[in-house]
């Protein structure tokens, strides 16, 4: 196969198991132990169940959990015939379950996951064994790579400083990040002619609020309700440019990682 994280595959490669993990609620997760899996339709490789051979990945799922007990699913996977993609677009990125192969695998650090690590999509449930249920213990704890989009000055500003919370938004007072740095390059809207730049943060989400349409009773005040993170997810109709979006509101709970020259300003 030529996919070296998953061996060389000569004898028997239909065969191979690793273990695996996904993340999800308690309660999801007691439920596929009864029921078994059920393939998201779409995703970043296409239809299928998404596992990570890494359980610090699995541990930041589900992006929204509304305050629920987290698990982890621990698997044994049984992963047969694996196509290797590697960068985004790639002509079987969405496809390769109907070119003969089992699994597609995203290898650690090629650019198409922000956490660089490694992921993987099975598009065949009966594959996929079920050991017992982790507890993700500290959903608290749980960081994210999100970025922000300024200029400059106010980049190193905020480096030296830290942020200052936005009074006002579409989410009510906090700072405003995202997932997205092709959302956060976006930004500023405004610069003047100025030398714009990308802060790279590493993000302690907290408890995340799903804010998904206009006009949610929570949408300005869910910090005033025990959340640390109000979260639009993509394509949800709030945002013009379908990415996601979240606010933060404690700023403690961000940390600079990184500078990035908005190349798209120069």
């Amino acid at each position: 196969m030529g996919d070296s994280g998953y061996g060389n595959g000569k004898q028997h490669p239909g065969h191979r198991f690793y273990i695996m993990y996904h993340g999800t609620t308690m309660k999801n997760a007691r439920k596929i132990q009864r029921k078994g899996f059920k393939c998201s339709s779409d995703g970043m490789l296409g239809p299928g169940v998404y596992l990570s051979r890494s359980i610090e990945k699995a541990s930041h799922y589900p992006l929204y959990d509304g305050g629920e007990l987290l698990a982890i699913l621990k698997l044994k996977v049984r992963v047969g015939k694996v196509k290797r993609i590697d960068y985004q677009g790639h002509p079987l990125q969405k496809t390769w379950y109907q070119h003969g192969y089992d699994t597609a695998w995203v290898p650690p650090n090629c650019g198409m996951v922000h956490s660089g690590l490694e992921e993987d999509c099975v598009y065949d449930p009966s594959r996929i064994r079920y050991p017992p249920i982790i507890t993700n213990l500290y959903p608290g704890r749980r960081t994210y790579i999100m970025y922000h989009g300024t200029t400059m000055e106010n980049a190193l500003k905020i480096h030296s400083e830290g942020f200052r919370c936005s009074y006002n938004g579409m989410l009510g007072p906090g700072v405003y990040v995202s997932r997205s740095i092709e959302k956060a390059s976006h930004y500023p809207l405004y610069d003047g002619g100025e030398l714009l730049a990308i802060l790279k943060l590493k993000v302690r989400v907290g408890k995340v609020k799903r804010i998904d349409y206009q006009g949610h009773p929570l949408q300005k005040t869910w910090y005033q309700h025990g959340y640390d993170t109000a979260w639009v997810p993509p394509n949800c109709g709030m945002v013009p440019s379908g990415l996601e979006e979240d606010c933060v509101y404690d700023p403690s709970r961000i940390k600079v990682l990184e500078i990035i020259v908005n190349r798209g300003s120069c």
